[in-house]
């Protein structure tokens, strides 16, 4: 169904408010990640890719699930990841298993690059939401968020 201006529910002035005060804040954490970032020469996006690689079994994963736990289109990882590639932060082999399939490797200076980010990193989020808000704030953004992912799926 496709709504149109007669069918829409429009959103409240409180509604609205909210939700332009939501897309300014994950704005403003996505750039101020992506600053924080760039002195190791990488991009929120790239960093994603690096942990989850990090985090799965021997650093590997094929691309497809690459892209959907990084929710990028499988195109735009394609390229993210030839960029990684030129840098020797991951490699791509062939699966073995499907000659269409690609896996994605970290290497050791990906996962050495990583390891230099993180703290950074992570200090950077706790100052850019975690300790910002309130502990029952960021608990309910949680909730939150995974209502919106569970309506997704």
């Amino acid at each position: 169904m496709t709504a149109t201006a007669q069918t829409v529910q429009w959103l409240t002035a409180d509604q609205q408010t909210i939700w332009r005060t939501f897309l300014a804040g994950v704005s403003r954490i996505n750039e101020r990640l992506d600053t924080e970032l760039r002195p190791f020469g990488l991009d929120l996006g790239e960093y994603e890719i690096l942990v989850n690689l990090s985090e799965a079994d021997q650093l590997e994963m094929r691309m497809s699930e690459l892209a959907e736990r990084v929710r990028q289109s499988r195109s735009r990882l394609t390229h993210t990841v030839a960029r990684m590639e030129a840098k020797g932060l991951i490699l791509r082999k062939s699966c073995p298993h499907d000659r269409r399939g690609v896996i994605a490797v970290l290497t050791a200076t990906g996962l050495n690059l990583l390891q230099t980010a993180a703290p950074n990193h992570v200090a950077s989020v706790r100052a850019a939401l975690v300790d910002v808000v309130e502990p029952a704030d960021y608990e309910a953004l949680g909730r939150a968020m995974n209502a919106v992912i569970d309506a997704a799926e």
